[in-house]
């Protein structure tokens, strides 16, 4: 144990081994192998950057088979989006639905779920809207260019929630407009980044709900791209 935690390529190392591992670790330390170990969990003050960091600090919530894996090799942590496409048909768009299965170009997850031993941290969404050419052909509907849902406003004007296992990550109500960063060129198109990131956890239901007031001037091959991006777990 004690290898690994002073081999390990985590920061907040602490935190993913748990006091009680840590504990156990030290109590038959020689002092100068002692001094060693204090040296390098005192060394990671400072963390990782961007949603790795994110997810260290969020070592604590990863349910234990998942912080087992990642003790042993098993699975490592890896930048990672989640994303999905739906054809606009109604008001109320579900962007992840029980009954969705991966398709390269459409989505990268089934059942709205992640794998198991997946945990995944949203630290940021991405949300664009493009028309299809051919609604009708499922090839052209994995050929959208998307863009800026400023060109819709109807979209734009609209709302979006999110949830994991039916607690809220982002609130209901929360205007699409956050996603309209056509005039801000340190951020790609669309990128909403979430000052609160939360973790998702393996096999727990994702909704990403978005509710417009109006259809008003959305053409019928309308699509809306959501990504949720952040930092995952992966074999």
């Amino acid at each position: 144990m004690t290898d690994e935690i002073m081999n390990s390529e985590y920061n907040n190392v602490g935190e993913l081994f748990g006091i009680g591992e840590l504990e156990r670790a030290t109590r038959d330390m020689s002092p100068v192998k002692k001094a060693m170990f204090i040296r390098r969990i005192a060394g990671q003050v400072q963390g990782s950057r961007r949603s790795r960091g994110e997810m260290e600090k969020f070592f604590k919530q990863v349910p234990k088979h998942v912080k087992a894996e990642l003790l042993k090799g098993g699975v490592r942590l890896a930048d990672y989006t989640i994303y999905s496409t739906k054809l606009i048909t109604s008001k109320t768009v579900k962007m992840f639905e029980p009954q969705d299965d991966k398709e390269v170009g459409v989505r990268n997850i089934s059942n709205a779920k992640l794998p198991k031993n997946m945990v995944f941290l949203v630290s940021g969404i991405i949300l664009l809207t493009g028309a299809s050419r051919e609604l009708g052909n499922p090839e052209a509907n994995k050929a959208i260019d998307f863009k800026s849902i400023k060109t819709v406003p109807s979209i734009a004007n609209g709302e979006f929630s999110l949830k994991a296992n039916r607690k809220q990550i982002v609130p209901e109500n929360q205007s699409l407009r956050r996603f309209v960063t056509d005039n801000d060129m340190t951020i790609p198109l669309g990128y909403y980044k979430l000052d609160n990131p939360r973790l998702i956890r393996d096999e727990e239901l994702i909704e990403f709900t978005i509710e417009l007031g109006t259809l008003l001037n959305i053409p019928k091959e309308q699509h809306i791209y959501i990504g949720l991006d952040g930092t995952g777990t992966t074999p």
